[in-house]
């Protein structure tokens, strides 16, 4: 009965360290342009 505690705070602070790291990445603004990427290559190049 111990161990299932201790797999629950085990999962329960593995998915704490896994929201804290989506929280920085938001505010750190990785997730600020999602669309350009994809269709970047579909823009046509400017005349040099």
């Amino acid at each position: 009965m111990t161990i299932i505690f201790l797999l629950i705070g085990i999962s329960l602070l593995v998915a704490l360290l896994f929201l804290g790291a989506f929280l920085w990445a938001v505010r750190s603004g990785q997730y600020d342009d999602d669309y350009t990427p994809s269709v970047r290559m579909l823009f046509d190049d400017e005349p040099e």
